[in-house]
């Protein structure tokens, strides 16, 4: 039997977010200025940056919930455990890889990993996946390509992301089983949504209107975790200035620091990214634009949310650590040692 963890009020936590940005950054405001008139700016920026994250992000959060869906229903775990190799290097690599297969973003990937895991997906394998997909999607590469051209940012890109993702896979190499990585949840399988006892012979649409069911349900547990995360985002992007961010962003090491500050700030999806690091491109150091491009796609703020909803903590610090210092290690060694 799986004893489901009581949720925590997540509405109190935005809501004490909020408050503590309005009493910080909104109240000086309202003292030397109109009330109505900073109100009013302040709410349409929130309202514009929320709903650019979530538009943004929605999409390719379906997709994976879409895909997780699928995988319960017509992949079978037995199949599973005889593809994928044993041993933990080979299948970080391959982990590292499926990207190229599912376009995913770094919402989407997370539901996505779960059910993987589920189905007797190695550790290595998985985590190497979740981070490495949103930068290995097709539609990423193509958006790198085009805002950066076929060349040095595009492979370094591909190269540090695959190399942070194998890496990490293979720190959580020494975990025995995915459920203790997991929160325990409950899980929506086939036997909760067949009309009858799941069959290998069902008619092919009996088996998508099951995975599509699936998959409604798993975009609604997890979306409410997107829209909370959209917001947090908004809220210090509306409050936070970036200028301040960019005018201290000098020198290899600061400025690499600042543009994963950026990078976690912005929440932006790693499908339009590039162009965004595009713009910073004469500001910044290459090894600061390349943790940008790199850090960004695996942890952000609403990706963040997203983690802890299917993680236990102490999987998500590492799952935040390991990439980050490596990303900044990245970026130091590029500056340093790589000519621009």
């Amino acid at each position: 039997m799986i004893h489901v963890e009581k949720q925590k009020p997540l509405l109190q936590f935005v809501l004490f977010f909020l408050l503590f940005f309005i009493l910080v950054f909104f109240i000086p405001k309202v003292v030397t200025g109109n009330p109505a008139i900073v109100l009013n700016d302040r709410l349409s920026t929130f309202a514009t940056v929320f709903l650019g994250i979530f538009i943004e992000a929605a999409p390719f959060l379906f997709l994976g919930t879409l895909a997780s869906g699928i995988i319960e229903v017509f992949l079978d775990r037995d199949a599973m455990v005889k593809i994928m190799p044993k041993n933990a290097l080979a299948s970080a690599l391959i982990g590292s890889s499926l990207g190229l297969i599912f376009p995913v973003c770094d919402c989407g990937v997370i539901p996505l990993t779960r059910r993987l895991f589920r189905k007797g997906f190695p550790i290595p394998a998985g985590i190497a996946f979740l981070l490495s997909a949103p930068v290995l999607n097709p539609i990423v590469i193509v958006s790198t390509a085009t805002a950066f051209g076929i060349g040095r940012i595009l492979f370094l890109r591909i190269g540090v992301s695959m190399a942070i993702a194998i890496i990490t896979g293979l720190v959580f190499s020494a975990v025995k089983t995915p459920w203790e990585l997991l929160r325990p949840t409950p899980w929506i399988t086939v036997e909760d949504v067949a009309s009858h006892e799941p069959d290998h012979h069902d008619p092919f649409w009996e088996k998508m209107r099951q995975s599509f069911l699936i998959s409604t349900d798993e975009f609604f547990e997890i979306g409410r975790y997107l829209i909370i995360g959209s917001m947090i985002a908004a809220g210090m992007q509306t409050f936070i200035p970036q200028s301040a961010l960019i005018n201290i962003g000098k020198g290899p090491l600061l400025s690499v620091v600042i543009m994963v500050a950026l990078a976690i700030i912005l929440s932006i999806c790693s499908t339009v990214d590039a162009f965004v690091a595009l713009g910073f491109a004469s500001v910044f150091s290459v090894g600061s634009i390349l943790a940008f491009l790199v850090f960004g796609p695996m942890v952000d703020i609403k990706s963040t949310l997203l983690l802890f909803r299917v993680f236990r903590k102490k999987t998500v610090m590492y799952l935040i650590l390991v990439p980050l210092l490596l990303s900044i290690l990245a970026g130091l060694i590029i500056n340093f040692y790589i000519p621009s």
